[in-house]
């Protein structure tokens, strides 16, 4: 039986007790677009209610996260997936940003890159990355890591409000 109909069976029957109600906000800042697409279609299977919202660099990440121009209205994400390699502002600069921000640092930020580099991932760690994955090349793969992704940090971990 798949995953996601085993856990909406055992939900269903009270043996999984459904502990969030409330609508969790993730922001995806990523600009591969075929990246983008697996990654929304995995968080589509997802059991949790969430938002998922989508930027394509780290400009309009941080524009969004500030609540800046045409995010103004947008709720602050619980959770941050980040793509290191990013066009322009790239994502250690916008890990820096977020983790040297009072307002946003406690936003956990889940780095996302194809990166095996150990220096990437000893920066990303110095930034406070709050964890790094590193991103397969095979599609079923990465399908698997979002699934894990949202399977720890938006069922089984708090996150804050």
């Amino acid at each position: 039986m798949p995953r996601t109909s085993r856990i909406r069976e055992e939900r269903a029957k009270g043996l999984i007790p459904d502990a969030r109600t409330e609508l969790i906000e993730v922001l995806l800042v990523e600009d591969n677009p075929g990246d983008t697409r697996l990654t929304v279609e995995a968080i589509r299977d997802c059991e949790m209610p969430l938002s998922l919202n989508v930027v394509g660099d780290g400009l309009e990440a941080m524009a969004f996260l500030r609540r800046e121009g045409k995010y103004s209205t947008v709720e602050r994400p619980g959770l941050i997936l980040l793509d290191l390699n990013l066009p322009g502002m790239g994502g250690r600069e916008v890990l820096a940003e977020i983790k040297g921000d009072p307002e946003l640092r406690r936003i956990p930020v889940v780095v996302l890159s194809t990166s095996h580099s150990e220096d990437d991932i000893a920066a990303a760690y110095g930034l406070h990355a709050n964890c790094y994955i590193q991103k397969p090349a095979d599609t079923t793969q990465l399908s698997g890591i979002v699934k894990g992704i949202e399977d720890f940090w938006l069922t089984k971990v708090r996150l804050p409000c």
